[in-house]
């Protein structure tokens, strides 16, 4: 589809059409992933200069289906997280990359959000001691960075409101978890 894709004016507006289809039950997710994919590399072409390779569609797919996508420094992790993200954007229920450091999260929502940007769609980041009305508007947008740590007081700091209104998060329908050997789990300590 690269060279039906490279012709495209407005990518916003092809891609904003599968939205609409996905809402409408008429198609899914699985449904428009090769022509998704097709957008989000040309609109990464166009924004940031980077072109998706076939082996990141494959890691693109594979973290689509809930699996984990092993990749070594430098082959383009922080791209193939794009692939999955906005297509399950589509949805509306939101997305979430969730990483190791604030650094990331920023630097990675600033970067990529030009390519959500250019597909229309939003992007938010979270992090430490963020205003309130910013924290809400990270959390309503399409897709929003954040660390582990923020995600997970943020949910604890949400079943401390005393009404649905005030929570800042809006649900969990879609995540990827950057540098997922980084992330501990707590764990029982053996009996001595």
């Amino acid at each position: 589809l690269e060279p039906e894709m490279e012709k495209l004016e407005d990518l916003s507006s092809e891609f904003m059409a599968l939205r609409t289809l996905i809402q409408s039950g008429q198609k899914t997710v699985d449904d428009v992933i090769v022509r998704a994919f097709a957008l989000i590399r040309e609109a990464a072409k166009r924004t940031i200069g980077k072109r998706h390779y076939d082996v990141q569609f494959i890691g693109g797919a594979s973290l689509n289906m809930g699996r984990i996508a092993e990749m070594r420094t430098g082959e383009g992790k922080t791209l193939v997280a794009t692939l999955a993200l906005a297509t399950n954007a589509l949805e509306g229920k939101g997305c979430h990359l969730v990483t190791v450091n604030d650094y990331l999260a920023k630097r990675d929502a600033e970067w990529m959000g030009k390519v959500y940007s250019q597909l229309g769609l939003t992007t938010g980041v979270v992090y430490p001691q963020q205003p309130d009305g910013e924290k809400h508007a990270a959390y309503r947008a399409d897709i929003t960075y954040a660390t582990n740590n923020e995600l997970g007081f943020d949910y604890l700091r949400d079943n401390m409101k005393s009404a649905i209104d005030d929570m800042a998060q809006r649900g969990h329908a879609f995540a990827i978890v950057d540098e997922v050997d980084s992330i501990t789990s707590w764990t029982k300590r053996p009996a001595t």
